[in-house]
């Protein structure tokens, strides 16, 4: 699969676009903030359906405009896939594959799938465990679409369980009929996404550790690990003995919305003794690992979006990083760089071809 042709209206900081993409490596070389990256967030919302960076649709319309149109031609299993996304203000956002509206945007999840890597994806480091658990999500759901109705269907119960949980603080007035009804639903939803969780990250930690001793030659020794309560215990016995803690906090203390992942580096927290480096490195280990685990589950390669990740690794590591995704084990690849010197050196160092593109304050030129 890959993107052959791309173009939109009115789109964060460009007037107009309109760009005929290589299968193989492509570059967007320029400036910061010429809008390098809002190419590559194009690419996102036709993917994916929403920006990576900003979850409100109307803030990626072009100032003084009204709307924004993004459209793009995608060759995938031998046919074409025409997919366009257009968000006007004040009205609900419109997206559509082949001329067709779809009924819910869930539907679209995994048909095109893709794999982007930013600098903001220090988060996954250095931030809460909401998330990590974004990322294990946003993996599983683009390779299984019961997944993500189930923890749509998870999301609500517990939202109306804690909220129960707070009238009852507020009033006094205990209702165990419908606690216990919400427990069950808990559970039942709960523990499907653990199990589906669990089994992910059983085959997802070795491809990860795979690619992390590529990129760092095996000059370091890392561990990825899980972590969630129902390791210890069923669902149904946590929520009881954990009942008079959650009516104090008026709210569900533990529970599979608690779910982690630990990062560490020669046994200690990968976000407390990791340098910039071995932090980039992690995540890009990370990140390829979730487009090995796609093209594994879909049977064809997803696309793969590079922002700005030369910087803080060393020439060895590039080099390394290159090699594996200009092989054959990739597909199309989106980079984006301050340096044309930078990317011609890199590309011509293991000989593979790159179409360049140089952006200058929303204007692309080929």
């Amino acid at each position: 699969m890959y993107l052959q042709h791309l173009s939109f209206i009115n789109f964060k900081n460009y007037a107009e676009a309109e760009l005929s993409l290589s299968e193989g490596v492509n570059a967007f070389v320029g400036n910061n903030g010429a809008g390098k990256t809002n190419l590559l967030d194009a690419v996102h919302y036709l993917s994916l359906c929403k920006s990576y960076f900003n979850p409100i649709d109307s803030q990626q319309i072009k100032q003084g405009t009204d709307f924004f149109m993004i459209n793009g031609t995608f060759q995938k299993n031998g046919g074409k896939e025409v997919v366009a996304c257009g968000v006007k203000r004040n009205q609900k956002k419109q997206f559509k594959r082949n001329k067709k509206d779809y009924q819910r945007l869930a539907d679209h999840i995994g048909l095109l799938p893709l794999v982007m890597i930013s600098p903001y994806d220090i988060s996954i480091i250095i931030e809460g465990s909401e998330e990590r658990r974004k990322f294990i999500d946003n993996v599983i759901s683009q390779t299984d679409s019961k997944y993500l109705d189930e923890l749509i269907a998870y999301n609500k119960v517990l939202a109306n369980r804690n909220s129960l949980l707070k009238q009852i603080a507020d009033t006094g007035r205990y209702d165990p009929e419908l606690l216990s009804i919400y427990d069950d639903q808990l559970v039942a939803s709960g523990t499907r996404i653990f199990e589906k969780r669990r089994a992910f990250m059983d085959v997802f930690t070795e491809i990860f550790n795979q690619h992390y001793q590529f990129l760092s030659q095996d000059a370091e020794k890392v561990e990825l690990a899980y972590e969630s309560p129902l390791l210890q215990d069923n669902f149904a016995n946590i929520l009881k003995k954990n009942m008079e803690r959650d009516r104090v906090l008026e709210r569900t203390s533990l529970g599979i919305h608690r779910d982690d992942l630990q990062f560490n580096i020669h046994g200690m927290a990968m976000k407390k003794f990791g340098s910039q480096g071995q932090q980039k490195s992690f995540l890009i280990a990370l990140k390829l690992a979730q487009y090995t685990f796609l093209t594994q589950n879909k049977g064809f390669k997803p696309l793969l979006l590079l922002d700005d990740i030369f910087d803080k690794l060393d020439e060895n590591r590039v080099t390394k990083l290159m090699q594996m995704v200009s092989n054959n084990n990739f597909g199309q690849v989106f980079i984006t760089d301050t340096s044309m010197e930078r990317v011609k050196a890199i590309f011509d160092r293991i000989n593979v071809d790159v179409k360049l593109f140089k952006v200058t304050e929303g204007n692309i030129d080929a």
